[in-house]
């Protein structure tokens, strides 16, 4: 089975996603955003930028 993304509205009333993987595990949690149409927006930016992405160690 592949990974998914899950859609929700949290407690605050912000449509939220997390990204998990095929065992159940949560990898990612993305910011609140304020409609559906975001979120969703939201997740298709992950799925179209991150087989791209380069992967960086940042101090804090």
């Amino acid at each position: 089975m592949a990974g998914k993304f899950e859609l929700w509205v949290d407690k605050g009333g912000d449509w939220r996603f997390n990204l998990k993987a095929s065992n159940g595990q949560v990898i990612a949690t993305s910011q609140g955003y304020s409609s559906k149409a975001s979120a969703i927006g939201g997740i298709e930016s992950v799925k179209s930028n991150a087989p791209g992405a380069e992967t960086v160690e940042i101090e804090k």
